[in-house]
């Protein structure tokens, strides 16, 4: 165990020891995810600012990035009382592109179109 003197003796290890997060524009992450998402028939739009890029899915599908990370909520803990999150690394679009279908498959069984949108859809 590293015994340090002082708290930027600590920064400073750690910044030496520990390799830095490799981040993109979360926005172009989110476009490669919309559009590997369209390689499954899944139509989504981008929405960004403020350092983070939403693609939004559909009703209680929402996949936030901040460059490092996609997520999404896949569900509810009633035990702890909060939202179960799922995350893949933005480097794999194609890969987060299918789970983020089997989520969205899943939705589409429980939240069909309304039918004023599917008459306006036909």
């Amino acid at each position: 165990m590293n015994s340090f003197e002082t708290g930027a003796d600590l920064r400073r290890h750690t910044r030496e020891t520990v390799p830095a997060l490799i981040t993109v524009d979360p926005c172009h992450a989110a476009e490669s995810l919309r559009t590997a998402l369209e390689t499954h028939g899944v139509t989504s739009d981008v929405h960004d600012g403020y350092g983070l890029a939403l693609v939004s899915v559909w009703v209680g599908l929402v996949v936030w990035c901040d460059g490092a990370r996609f997520w999404w909520r896949t569900g509810w803990d009633a035990r702890r009382g909060r939202f179960v999150h799922a995350s893949h690394p933005v480097t794999e679009p194609d890969r987060a592109a299918r789970r983020v279908t089997f989520r969205y498959r899943e939705l589409r069984e429980t939240h069909p179109l309304s039918e004023l949108i599917a008459e306006s859809m036909s």
